[in-house]
């Protein structure tokens, strides 16, 4: 009769160390302040790039209604000249690093 009780017992005790221990052993230690570092920092004309590149398809994308039967318009106007500055960048960046 008394096994069940301390099975359940047990398990309580277990579960109550593992939630409260780390913080029970972490009192007396200041956290570290975390930094952050992002790993390239965009300036404010590729900000403006990425935010164009966004915004330029999905207006095209309202005007043009691709869904309905304009999805080659749509390709060409809306996602070609976002696609095709990015090409362009890339070649470009790649030159200037040489």
């Amino acid at each position: 009769m008394f096994s069940g009780i301390q099975e359940i017992l047990v398990l309580v005790a277990i579960i109550l160390g593992i939630l409260f221990l780390p913080r029970i052993l972490n009192r007396g230690q200041e956290k570290q302040p975390v930094s952050f570092k992002p790993a390239v920092a965009l300036s404010g004309k590729m900000r403006l790039a990425v935010a164009v590149s966004v915004i330029w398809p999905a207006a095209a994308a309202a005007f043009l209604q691709p869904w309905e039967n304009n999805l080659y318009s749509f390709l060409y106007i809306g996602l070609g000249p976002v696609a095709g500055f990015w090409i362009i960048y890339w070649v470009f960046t790649g030159f200037r690093r040489k």
